[in-house]
């Protein structure tokens, strides 16, 4: 197996072996720390700290439920109008080609946090996959969560 010298992910591993708190939840009580790009009466946008690609946001209902069955209909809309409000934020910012959007619903689904709903946001453009993957099993980010998270902040309070 190849090696990728990640220090960062050391507080993530130390994380949830002492916490298994809801990063949702505490992303909500700690905005700064939880990388929150926005915040809705229902709704909560942050970044993915361990992201697929670069861009990759995560969009939840405030409320602490598992399933969209669950979502009541004020909570529905609100997350899809975030979910646009997110996207048009995302193209300004990086200019994506494209988006892979999902839900993973349940552990066995791939659900990393199983018991709050959330929606991956994960924008890709043309030729973002390279010889990287394919041939080291590696993926590059090419930009920092600081550099990333400013951006979108900024972007965002000027468009409110």
């Amino acid at each position: 197996m190849d090696r990728l010298w990640a220090p960062w992910r050391i507080g993530y591993i130390k994380q949830n072996k002492q916490n298994k708190k809801c990063i949702f939840c505490q992303s909500i009580k700690n905005p700064k720390k939880g990388y929150v790009i926005f915040k809705t009466k229902y709704s909560l946008a942050i970044l993915n700290i361990f992201p697929y690609n670069n861009g990759h946001v995560i969009l939840s209902p405030i409320r602490h439920i598992n399933k969209p069955s669950q979502l009541k209909k004020v909570e529905f809309i609100d997350l899809f109008k975030s979910l646009n409000k997110l996207t048009r934020l995302i193209d300004k910012v990086l200019k994506p080609d494209g988006y892979n959007i999902g839900i993973n619903i349940s552990k066995v689904a791939g659900a990393g946090i199983a018991g709050h709903l959330h929606i991956h946001i994960v924008p890709r453009w043309l030729g973002d996959t390279n010889f990287m993957p394919v041939i080291y099993e590696t993926k590059v980010i090419s930009q920092s969560l600081d550099e990333l998270y400013r951006q979108l902040k900024n972007a965002k309070s000027k468009d409110d």
